[in-house]
């Protein structure tokens, strides 16, 4: 994992790992994508200074006649989309399809910067005013 350490409640049950998910304030399984997910939205507030309140986890939203789920949205201070992170297991390469899904969610929640992690790389992309498509930066968004 491409992040600094981080300390987790982690519990065995059934044979089965479980990690405390300290906004939603339960033990979810652990998947490969749920240890990415629990370290990016540590690492947020931890080390960037996003609020925990401001956090929105595995939102759905129709896109089309489909239902669907955001990983984490991040919301500014007045409500509205600030964040939208797509997350992916390790092993999964991030790509063009993984950047066009966090696209798609993107088009119902509006925010104005998105990302996309496996837990090794970790892309972000902001809106660019001028031509209206999104741009990458070299790191995550600074919250106001």
């Amino acid at each position: 994992m491409n992040f600094p350490e981080l300390e987790f409640q982690i519990k065995e049950t059934d044979g089965k790992l479980s990690i405390f998910d300290s906004l939603r304030k339960k033990y979810l399984i652990l998947t490969p994508e749920e240890w990415v997910r629990q370290h990016m939205i540590a690492f947020l507030i931890q080390f960037r200074n996003y609020p925990k309140s401001l956090f929105a986890l595995e939102k759905g939203l129709q896109y089309n006649s489909l239902q669907k789920r955001s990983d984490i949205l991040v919301l500014d201070r007045e409500g509205k989309p600030f964040l939208l992170i797509e997350c992916k297991a390790p092993e999964i390469v991030l790509s063009m399809k993984t950047l066009e899904q966090v696209s798609v969610y993107n088009k119902s929640i509006k925010a104005p910067h998105i990302g996309i992690t496996n837990g090794i790389n970790h892309l972000f992309f902001s809106m660019d005013e001028d031509s209206s498509n999104f741009a990458q930066i070299p790191d995550v968004p600074k919250f106001m």
